[in-house]
């Protein structure tokens, strides 16, 4: 030991900076706390870690930390609660609507601040525009695409054929659509129904759904800045009462709340001709359908449209400037062509940029599974999810009328305008 030292001293080197080298080394190694929504356990969970696996072999100073923190809504108050304690994770993937919210904690940075090399520009613009509405704001790109959506249309083949409807052929507007709904919707001989026509969850992301309803219908429900809403709009109430007569007037579709969860689950067991729900379910139903299945895009009304929907990256202000670059370059690897497509064909969710559908890979996939182009072809005629400030409260307010209509507790009209003036309450601040 003693000849050791004399040969590093004789390299200018003493015992104390000996003791150094191991915390050098280490600190060459950056962590990026990961907090991802989903629960601990399962096939997307595995995808996750090994994408960060595959990107810390290909970036050795970098360690992704994958921190699995529930849902949607679990997450973001881990992450807010975090930031408070002064411990937030570096990226987290958060719904794109969390955007105001999470502005206006002060939480994070804007990517358009620390993506500044051409090739970082050129990275931002290439996501497709309908993702980037809940994305922007005063200028700035606070969120990044990664796992994102539409609502589509999925329907069970062979219920149609014994309806005799074109199994190939969805129903492509509101009228067709009921008119469709009630042929499939049977009842036994005591008049109770086996098998129902069509289901529209209403549980979970209420608000979501409803704007399958409301884009069609040619409205939206809220402006860009964030500070008003337009639920009693004459079209939103309008909406809605189709929603409403579908299980109250017409009986084609179960009455009261429609789980969000359970609805792929009726729809695998033939409890349903019909289903909204995400495309991110897309592989879920390819795997677990027993059945020949179509996907299409959304009915249409005035016109076609359905709500973009989803998680961005978002950048969390408390971090290192080296933390900031290595979420930069693991942002920009997890998007890149190749791994959005690897990402959208082992979920479901649409691979956020155009030129990952240019790849050999996805197009191969979507040449022998054409349902994966549906969502992609709607983003031509989606909006912006909605989001405001105080978005949860301001979401709530519309939740509650759209459950009150729902469940026969309030008229349509009513719970609208109910819905609209607690909104003005919640945002008259922010008009300014």
């Amino acid at each position: 030991m003693i000849a050791k030292l004399k040969r590093l001293a004789a390299l200018g080197l003493t015992a104390a900076c000996v003791a150094l080298l191991p915390t050098v080394a280490a600190a060459q190694t950056t962590e990026v706390s990961f907090y991802y929504p989903v629960a601990v356990g399962g096939p997307i969970t595995k995808l996750v870690d090994s994408m960060a696996a595959d990107f810390e072999k290909e970036n050795p100073g970098i360690r992704i930390k994958p921190i699995y923190s529930g849902s949607y809504q679990e997450s973001i108050v881990k992450a807010l609660t975090a930031m408070k304690s002064g411990e937030p994770p570096v990226l987290s993937v958060l719904l794109s609507t969390d955007m105001f919210t999470l502005i206006d904690e002060g939480a994070i940075v804007d990517w358009t601040g620390l993506a500044t090399s051409p090739d970082d520009q050129a990275w931002l613009k290439s996501f497709y525009p309908a993702f980037m509405e809940n994305s922007q704001t005063g200028g700035k790109i606070w969120g990044v695409p990664f796992q994102r959506s539409t609502i589509v249309l999925y329907w069970n083949k062979e219920m149609f054929r014994e309806a005799k409807l074109d199994p190939n052929r969805a129903p492509e507007n509101w009228k067709e659509m009921l008119q469709y709904a009630q042929k499939l919707t049977k009842r036994d001989a005591s008049g109770n129904v086996t098998q129902w026509g069509v289901q529209v969850p209403s549980s979970g992301f209420p608000y979501w759904l409803f704007q399958g309803f409301t884009t069609p219908n040619n409205v939206v429900l809220m402006n860009k800045a964030g500070n008003q809403t337009y639920y009693d709009n004459p079209a939103v109430i309008e909406a809605l009462q189709y929603w409403v007569d579908l299980s109250q007037k017409h009986k084609v579709m179960p009455p009261g709340i429609i789980e969000w969860g359970t609805t792929p689950k009726d729809f695998f067991e033939k409890k349903i001709a019909m289903m909204w729900t995400t495309t991110g379910n897309l592989t879920n139903v390819k795997n677990n359908a027993k059945f020949d299945f179509g996907v299409a895009m959304l009915p249409a009304n005035k016109r076609r449209g359905s709500p973009t929907g989803g998680g961005n990256f978002y950048l969390f202000k408390k971090s290192t400037p080296a933390q900031q670059q290595a979420a930069l370059k693991f942002a920009k690897w997890i998007t890149s062509a190749e791994r959005a497509a690897q990402w959208g064909i082992e979920t479901g969710y649409v691979a956020v940029r155009p030129a990952a559908w240019e790849t050999v890979t996805l197009r191969k996939y979507a040449a022998g599974f054409p349902p994966a182009t549906v969502a992609r072809d709607q983003l031509e005629f989606s909006v912006a999810e909605l989001s405001t400030h105080e978005n949860q409260r301001v979401t709530k307010a519309l939740n509650d009328g759209l459950q009150a209509a729902l469940t026969g507790t309030k008229k349509p009209d009513q719970a609208m305008k109910d819905a609209q003036r607690e909104a003005d309450r919640i945002l008259k601040p922010y008009r300014k």
